[in-house]
This record gives C-alpha cells, structure tokens and sequence, in this order.
C-alpha cells in the first residue's frame, strides 16, 4: 500500500485491506477557465463601483459596461441606498449575468464607518439576492493577489493592471477598477 502511494497512485481500501487503483488522469485537475458574465461590485457609500465582464471560451476578459454610483454628501442615507439598489438592479436586469463578485468589508476603526459601508453592501446584495443570482465575496487583500499578484497593491497599481488585462483604452476611475477586480479575481480563481 505505501509502495503505491509513494509512486502515485490512488490506494482504495477494501473489505480486506487494501487494493491499487490507477492514478488520476491529470487532465481532470486542470481547472476549467470561468465562462460567462460577471458583475463585480465595490460597495461603498459614496461611490460604489460596478462592472459587468464577460470570459469567453478562454480570451481576454471584455468588460461590458462599468460605472461608479456616485451619491453627493448632502443626500441622506437611505437616498444612496436607493440609489446604489437601483443601479446594481439595473445592471442585473440588463445582462444574463452568471455571478456576482462583491468585495468584502475591509477593516475599519471607526464604528460608524463600518455600519455605512454594510449598508451600502446590503443594498447591493439585496437588488441581487431578489434576482436569485449566487454571490461570491472577496477580501480586498484576495482581490489584489489575484489580479495585481501582491496584497498591497496601490489603486494605482490596480486601476493600470485592471485596463492591462482587460485591453481597456480608457483611464478607469479607482472605483471601476476595483469593481472589475472583483469580477476578475472571482474568474481566475473560480472552481467549478
């Protein structure tokens, strides 16, 4: 038996100890590339960022549409809630979107902070939990590997390998970028 699981090969036991099966076929451990749409959300107050991208059979990822919500200081509360909602509900009803990508909370000192930040991801999470789509969340730090290869990259080292990867002409703003992230860093590391 250890004879066996020395030289690779998958041990099965049996009802009298033990027997030898084949190794797995190491086609069937390569991770199958993500396809479909992905809307990648980077909730915040503010200025959430959203980004729709599409992997295909392989290619160069394609974003379909990306915006930043932006909700000006003086407009309250549950106002930017609404709007983050319909923004997010706006761009699950305008694609066959397959996941959505959300960027988990970073850590923050300041309680209230905290409590602004969950709202506005709870505002995200709820227009898409209403269209019955699944949803993945990733740590800031998970995002940055993934997508830049290092945990503390710069939004400036993020927003350029963002535009790299994605062929993208245009400047991105900061929000965007990580929004896009998101939805790469869900792809590159998708197990399905």
């Amino acid at each position: 038996m250890w004879k066996a699981k020395l030289a690779g090969e998958t041990v099965a036991p049996t009802s009298r100890g033990s027997s030898r099966t084949a190794a797995p076929d190491p086609m069937s451990l390569q991770r199958v590339p993500f396809d479909g749409l992905v809307l990648g959300v980077d909730p915040s107050l503010r200025g959430t960022g959203l980004a729709v991208i599409e992997f295909k059979g392989g290619r160069q990822p394609l974003m379909l549409r990306c915006q930043t919500v932006k909700v000006k200081p003086k407009v309250p509360m549950a106002e930017a809630l609404a709007e983050i909602h319909r923004a997010v509900t706006s761009m699950v009803e305008g694609f066959e979107l397959k996941h959505v990508a959300l960027e988990q909370t970073i850590y923050v000192q300041n309680f209230q902070t905290a409590q602004i930040l969950g709202a506005a991801r709870g505002a995200a999470i709820a227009a898409v939990a209403l269209h019955g789509l699944p949803i993945f969340e990733y740590a800031p730090l998970r995002v940055k590997q993934a997508v830049v290869g290092a945990g503390r990259a710069s939004k400036e080292q993020m927003a350029r390998t963002v535009m790299g990867l994605l062929g993208h002409g245009a400047q991105l703003g900061f929000d965007e970028a990580d929004a896009a992230g998101v939805a790469l860093c869900h792809a590159f590391t998708w197990r399905g």
